[in-house]
């Protein structure tokens, strides 16, 4: 697994100037949770337009924990980069106070995701600028992410990164480190972590996702590495389940 952070750092940096100037974009709207995802994206975005073009936005709902907006203002504050809060608690209530029965926790992170994807396209508009992407690799093999939501952007400059990398390399570019010691979480409702949702390490599912993606390793090499049967089946079970958001939309011939 490349490590090499400081080529990768320049590598993306490099990939947003240059992708971005073929459609005459000069600024970049990124949604900023507190997490390291959103910082490492947040960090790039400013080396590659420049603080004062990246506008980071701040969406906490009534049950977000009080350190992801702390800790995207320490972004904003490190990087110097413009910011506002939009708060998402009266859009997201008004459209569940309209569903009948119980919203399971996982439907609500789905609007959530959704009415925060809205808010970051139409500053997007205003600002003439372009929607950046904060979904790593592991996320989008795994399929842990909401179509249209977190999912949606205009460009990804960590989307070929392994979760394992995105530590490293906001390690490497100075991400603060209270968003470095805390466990990775999208914060959709109290006490939600990632592993604990997914029941999924990732130093361990990243072993796995490169060896079996990157290096083409079989079942049978997965298991001399390891890795026991019934968590190849679970982890290959959850790739295959989720294919469908890592492809285009599927477009009718006629």
């Amino acid at each position: 697994m490349n490590t090499n952070y400081s080529a990768i750092e320049q590598n993306l940096v490099k990939f947003l100037r240059d992708e971005t100037a073929k459609a005459g974009i000069k600024k970049a709207v990124i949604g900023l949770s507190g997490g390291i995802d959103s910082a490492v994206s947040a960090f790039l975005s400013a080396k590659a337009f420049g603080p004062e073009n990246v506008l980071g936005v701040l969406m906490p709902y009534k049950t977000s924990s009080r350190a992801s907006v702390t800790d995207a203002e320490r972004v904003v504050k490190a990087l110097g980069i413009r910011s506002k809060k939009f708060e998402i608690t009266d859009m997201v209530d008004s459209y569940i106070s309209k569903l009948e029965g119980d919203v399971p926790a996982v439907r609500k992170g789905n609007v959530m995701a959704r009415m925060r994807m809205i808010v970051l396209y139409d500053n997007s508009a205003v600002e003439s600028g372009i929607v950046i992407g904060t979904g790593n690799k592991t996320e989008i093999y795994l399929g842990y992410t909401t179509l249209f939501g977190d999912s949606a952007c205009g460009i990804n400059p960590v989307g070929n990164l392994y979760k394992t990398q995105i530590f490293g390399l906001a390690k490497y570019m100075g991400v603060p480190e209270e968003i470095l010691n805390k466990r990775p979480s999208a914060d959709l409702w109290e006490g939600q972590t990632d592993e604990g949702e997914m029941g999924i390490l990732y130093a361990e599912v990243d072993k796995y996702l490169y060896a079996k993606f990157d290096e083409g390793k079989s079942d049978d090499e997965l298991i001399k590495m390891g890795f026991g049967k019934e968590y190849i089946e679970k982890i290959n079970g959850i790739i295959a389940k989720n294919e469908f958001k890592r492809l285009p939309v599927k477009i009718g011939s006629i």
